[in-house]
């Protein structure tokens, strides 16, 4: 360019679909002239055609672009991870390095898009990108493997360590509290990781076995991660296999349902009664709910089965007052999924109507995870139950958030406090120090305080020098079939009968 500016000029604006991108022209220095027409056909002629072809390179670009990147999360998607994978491999081989693949899921975030819209899960799962992305190092790659699934590729780590310090850093900086719309939502992770070459040596077996271990961390009960191990592939055929088996459980009616007493150490009366899921598989025997309610939830199947329990429970309850025992609560825990359905309070409604079971002895237990997911959501519901006269019971309390504000805002019933703390009561002062705390905070807050997993009399008599009065373990009793809870519930309506008739004649003494 001459340091002097032109004595002419004529410029013609190059523009893609009316946007201005800039402009082309001629120039002259050496005098004021006209342009002919001539002159700017030329230009608007290559105005067009510059316009044209930076069109097509945009289009190309963004095709190319939307080929190999999540258009939600702005992340690598499957195409373009597999890609960045078969090369870290080959560099990995040619240098001897080691690399990890791992597998990401975010726990019960289909929960989250069942109760509070797509609009929200999505706003939800770009906020959680950006948190995954801190934990990175500069040439890690994390990828939208689909759905709420991620994909994680670490090149040159030194060993299993340095994968495993990232995914707790993942698990750590995915449990503050997400603000999305006015909703404070939580969330957790469940991870598995592969290495490379011990855990194999080609992307397809890398993947395979990061997915094995990821479906370990769902069965260890989500929020961890998991290293993979051979024994893994066949755990998680047997999953699938079990899964299946789910669909034809709930035809062929396979589920029963078990009763846990609740007692009154200080009257030796019964005043609960736990509803217990059992899955009487026709292949493997009784199987625990820890092992299929995580499948069920998984594949939606969960809210058959929690319905038929509530319907069940309440059912047997109520020819138990029919039958002249004594009235006692039936206790039914929900999962996550099934306190967060839209319809749950209308159903709980017309188990109550179809049973003729009074609202106050129906008491649905609910752990802390599962209110804090989305805070308001859980005050709504819990109240809308409350109203309708049924308890809420908090359950596993102590092992969680615990947040002493919360637990005045939600308004819970009753505090069941987690065996883990009863468990080590005799022998550790700080179990026994904070079994105390929560016993005096539930009568501070006029709360039923029941503490669970009680197996010993020395634990039993701890209890109640700390004033806790209900218990339930097996030291009173396991979970029993509906004939035995008959009976036991006979057994101990008798054995009160014997003592009022005691009491009564040495009173009359």
């Amino acid at each position: 360019h001459s340091p002097t500016p032109p004595l002419s000029q004529l410029r013609v604006p190059i523009s893609i679909d009316e946007q201005l991108w800039g402009y082309i022209g001629f120039e002259d220095y050496r005098q004021q002239r006209q342009w002919s027409s001539g002159e700017e056909s030329i230009l608007i002629a290559m105005a067009a055609s510059i316009g044209g072809a930076l069109k097509r390179q945009l289009a190309e670009a963004t095709i190319r672009y939307q080929a190999y990147h999540d258009l939600l999360t702005g992340l690598p998607n499957r195409t373009l991870l597999n890609e960045r994978l078969s090369l870290a491999l080959e560099t990995a081989h040619k240098h001897r390095n080691k690399m990890a693949v791992m597998f990401l899921d975010l726990d019960r975030f289909k929960t989250i898009n069942d109760t509070l819209g797509h609009a929200v899960g999505d706003r939800l799962l770009q906020s959680a990108t950006q948190r995954l992305k801190s934990c990175l190092r500069v040439d890690d790659t994390i990828a939208r493997w689909g759905g709420d699934e991620f994909t994680l590729l670490l090149p040159e780590i030194n060993g299993i360590e340095d994968a495993t310090k990232i995914a707790q850093r993942i698990i750590d900086v995915l449990k503050p509290a997400f603000d999305i719309e006015g909703h404070q939502l939580y969330i957790t992770s469940s991870i598995g990781i592969a290495i490379y070459p011990q855990h194999g040596q080609d992307a397809h077996t890398l993947l395979i076995n990061a997915d094995a271990a990821l479906y370990r961390a769902k069965a260890e009960g989500r929020n961890n991660y998991q290293i993979y191990t051979p024994a893994m592939n066949s755990q998680a055929s047997e999953l699938l296999e079990l899964e299946n088996s789910l669909h034809q459980a709930i035809q062929e009616q396979q589920f029963v349902v078990y009763y846990q007493p609740q007692v009154n150490v200080n009257t030796g009366e019964i005043t609960h009664m736990e509803a217990l899921v059992r899955w009487q598989h026709p292949q493997l025997g009784l199987i625990s709910p820890k092992t299929f309610i995580t499948l069920a939830e998984e594949n939606g199947l969960i809210f058959a089965i929690g319905t038929w329990v509530l319907q069940t429970a309440c059912a047997q309850n109520k020819a138990w007052q029919d039958a002249g025992l004594p009235k006692v609560r039936i206790a039914v825990n929900l999962s996550v999924r099934q306190f967060q359905q839209p319809s749950l309070v209308e159903t709980v409604a017309q188990v109550l109507q179809e049973t003729k079971l009074a609202p106050e002895f129906l008491e649905l237990e609910i752990t802390e995870t599962i209110a804090m997911q989305n805070v308001d959501f859980s005050r709504a519901k819990i109240a809308q139950l409350q109203r309708m006269g049924v308890r809420i019971a908090l359950d596993d309390f102590g092992i969680g958030y615990s947040s002493l504000n919360y637990l005045k805002k939600f308004g819970f019933d009753t505090l069941k406090i987690d065996r883990a703390f009863v468990r080590d009561l005799e022998n550790d002062p700080q179990s026994a120090a904070i079994t105390s705390a929560i016993i005096a905070l539930g009568r501070g807050l006029n709360l039923s305080v029941v503490a669970e997993g009680v197996e010993t009399v020395e634990q039993m008599n701890c209890l109640r020098s700390l004033n806790c009065e209900e218990m339930q373990g097996f030291l009173f009793s396991h979970p029993l079939s509906a004939e035995e809870a008959s009976q036991l519930l006979v057994d101990n309506f008798r054995s009160q009968i014997a003592n009022f008739r005691l009491n009564s004649i040495c009173h009359l003494k």
